[in-house]
This record gives C-alpha cells, structure tokens and sequence, in this order.
C-alpha cells in the first residue's frame, strides 16, 4: 500500500499551502524524542525501578549466568580447563541418554517417565485444589473465620522444604526417621488399606506409596497459597452479576456455575498455561529428602537423576547437564503448545 502526500499534509485554505497533519506532528515528535520521555519516566518513577534491582539480579546470578554452564553437554569435561576451552564433543552424551541402551540410558528413561507421571498427576489432583478452596472461602461470610482458615492453609507454604518432609517422614514413620510405624501407618493398618507388613517396612520405603505420599504432601503445602491468585479473582466479581443470577432464580450452584466460573475461567487458563510450563519442573529438593535407593523405580526423576550422576560418583556432569537440557527443551514445548492450544481454544494465553 502506498502512502500518499494527503495522508501526512492538509491543505490551509487561509494561506493555500499544505501544512503537516496535527496528529501527525505529535507522532512525529513522540518518535523523536523517545528516549527523552523513556528517560523522563525513569527519573520520575526512580524508586519504582530502584525496586527492581533485587529481582534483575536475582535472574542475573541464578537464570542467565548458570546458562554458560550448560555448554558442558556439548563439551567433554576438563577440570583443568574452563567450560569455554574444552573440547567439543557433539551430541554424544544425548545419544548415550537416549540411545545407548545401558544401565544410564534406562534409568534417565525411568527418570523421565516419574516425571511426567508425578507432574501429570500433581496436574490432575494439584491443580484444581486451590481453585475449590477459593470457592470455599469465598463462601464463609464471617471475615474472622476466613482469615483464620486462610492463615491456617497459608503456613505449610512457609516452612522450609526439609521441615516440611520431616514431618512427612514421621507422619508416616516412628521414632527414627528410618525405621518404625508412624501415625498414618498405623491408622491406615488399622482400617485395612495397607498390611501390617508394609506399615512396619514404612510407607516411604515402598515405591508403590511414594507417588502419592508426593502429592498429599504437595497439596498440603501449596493449595492454600496457590488459591490466593483464584480467590482474588473471585471477589473481583461485581455483586450485580450476583444479583441478576438471583433475580433469574439462580441458586447457589447455579451461581457458581454460570457466575463464578465463567467469570474467572481466564485466570484459571493462564494459571494452567503456566502450571504446564512448569510440568517437568519437579521440585527435586522434596524428592532428594523422600527417596531411598528402594524407592528409585517410582520416585527418581531427571533433576535427581541429574544430581545424582553430576555431584555423585555418577557418569559425569557433561550427562547431567544432557538430561536437565532435555528436561527444559521438553518443558519449553509444552508451554508453547499449551499457550497455542488455549489461544485457539479460549482466546486466552501467555503472549
């Protein structure tokens, strides 16, 4: 398309010359002096950015300098040499991972199927929790009663995560913390769940517990605080689309279905986008407390895997840092395809 002398000037019937566009005069000012404005808004906004400092070098130190160092899955390892000196080796620790068929190739195998089961199953049991409990406390009318109960779901959130498996492992164990029956073994026993047998052993010694002692935990220490997103959501709601719901005749159920969640259905998609982006993200830290070399066949996922060969005396870091590179080019693609998924579906996404 071409632009035309009509689109810029207009014609001044007074003197008989064409002059500049008004409107297009303020886009050309505002173009030619830009960075004046950017820089006038800094200064006038100083402190707002002065707060930002801390998060810049957060990303900094512990998101974009550790990057450097994933150059070592494509390097053989020297430790005499820097990173940037070594050797180039190709994509031969990806082919050992994914191809070579030995004891490493089938427990970084293994470790990816925990993965996705443990992150599929923190998806489908995880995720709608903080959105119930949202619902739960938007429904208390007492604002005593629901900060008491929020306060109350709010506190595993702000315990350290070695304090919150200990308490697991003596929820489920007695005494020392590798041996004996704990409460929740006993009480199970009791009411028939589990055997004698496999409450004495402890739960956390059988891999066949492990994945949902993993997610009970989970959901006990994050949904309070995760429902905090959603419940701002919801009071959020003007109380007329309350108000001509029940004039419709809409009892509480129909409230909630065609009040509440229509109206928090895109908070709920962006907060899924994310939560898929951060599937494979399994909070190693939690595992490397909960699980025992008895328990690797169901509990073992590809950050300890990945621990465990590069601090160990494993196969080396070059292949623990192949198996994390993996593990984030595949998480990569499940928030892009999750983002065009929701952006085609619900025209809601991330970007």
């Amino acid at each position: 398309m071409k632009a035309k002398a009509a689109d810029f000037l207009v014609y001044d019937k007074e003197l008989g010359i064409y002059r500049v566009n008004p409107e297009q005069a303020v886009r050309d000012d505002v173009e030619k002096h830009y960075w004046r404005h950017v820089g006038q808004t800094i200064v006038k906004d100083r402190r707002l950015y002065l707060m930002l400092i801390p998060m810049l070098l957060v990303f900094l130190f512990w998101r974009y300098f550790p990057m450097y160092e994933l150059l070592g899955c494509f390097k053989v390892p020297d430790k005499v040499l820097p990173v940037s000196q070594q050797y180039f080796s190709g994509f031969s620790y990806f082919k050992r991972l994914l191809f070579a068929g030995d004891g490493l190739s089938t427990d970084f195998w293994r470790a990816m199927r925990n993965t996705f089961v443990l992150s599929f199953y923190g998806l489908c049991f995880g995720f709608p929790m903080p959105i119930i409990l949202a619902l739960f406390f938007n429904e208390v009318r007492s604002n005593i009663a629901r900060s008491v109960y929020q306060v109350l779901t709010y506190l595993p959130k702000f315990m350290s995560t070695v304090v919150m498996t200990s308490l697991v492992t003596m929820l489920v164990k007695q005494g020392s913390l590798t041996t004996g029956m704990g409460i929740v073994s006993r009480a199970l026993a009791n009411i028939g769940l589990i055997s004698p047998e496999v409450a004495n052993a402890g739960l956390l010694n059988n891999p066949a517990y492990f994945r949902a002692i993993y997610q009970i935990s989970g959901i006990w220490e994050s949904a309070g605080y995760d429902s905090i997103v959603f419940f701002a959501a919801i009071i959020a709601i003007s109380p007329t689309s309350y108000e001509a719901a029940q004039i419709d005749g809409a009892d509480k159920m129909a409230q909630l279905r065609y009040v509440v969640l229509p109206s928090i259905l895109s908070t709920i998609v962006i907060m899924l986008i994310t939560r898929i982006g951060h599937l494979l993200n399994v909070g190693y830290e939690k595992v490397l407390l909960l699980y025992n070399p008895n328990t690797y066949v169901t509990a073992d996922v590809v950050s300890t895997f990945a621990h465990r060969n590069g601090m160990g005396s494993g196969a080396g870091t070059g292949i623990a840092a192949a198996a994390e590179m993996m593990n984030n080019v595949v998480g990569m693609i499940l928030v892009i395809g999750a983002n065009t998924i929701a952006k085609k579906a619900s025209n809601t996404s991330l970007y």
